[in-house]
């Protein structure tokens, strides 16, 4: 399954790595495929400060833990993006949050999932009628299920 995933996810699983979120997304034996655009890298780094004090972590450890997440993620160059999905992004999240328009656009390209913690953008899309969203439960769930077999 290809899931995209929104900077909080990434944010959440470097602040807690005994989350849900972070063994979903360290767990070896995953079939999940993960997928997000630089900008996930831009974001981190543009809050790495704030992240580093609400972890108390020093510069090894967020360095180590900022490598740990991103290393399970496969980063997408948003110019690889094909035009009608970026264009229907930007319709899509414009008067919503600008800044996940390449995520959608990714997300729309790869025919994958968009998983991320930002319930008002979910409600804006899902009133838009774009419903590509999978939640932690439903992915915790799934790999459970893997896990059983």
């Amino acid at each position: 399954m290809r899931i995209v995933i929104d900077t909080n996810i990434a944010f959440s699983a470097i602040l807690n790595t005994d989350s849900r979120i972070a063994r979903i997304l360290l767990h070896p034996r995953s079939k999940f495929n993960f997928y997000a655009t630089e900008q996930l890298i831009k974001e981190i780094e543009e809050h790495r400060e704030k992240i580093q004090k609400l972890g108390a972590y020093d510069n090894y450890e967020i360095n180590r833990l900022i490598k740990l997440i991103t290393d399970r993620i496969r980063f997408i160059n948003v110019k690889l993006i094909p035009e009608v999905s970026y264009r229907t992004a930007e319709k899509l999240t414009h008067d919503i949050d600008i800044d996940d328009t390449e995520f959608i656009a990714l997300t729309e390209h790869i025919r994958g999932k968009f998983w991320s913690g930002d319930k008002s953008l979910q409600k804006g899309l899902l009133k838009k009628g774009w419903n590509k969203f999978i939640t932690t439960d439903e992915l915790f769930e799934r790999q459970l299920r893997k896990g059983r077999r």
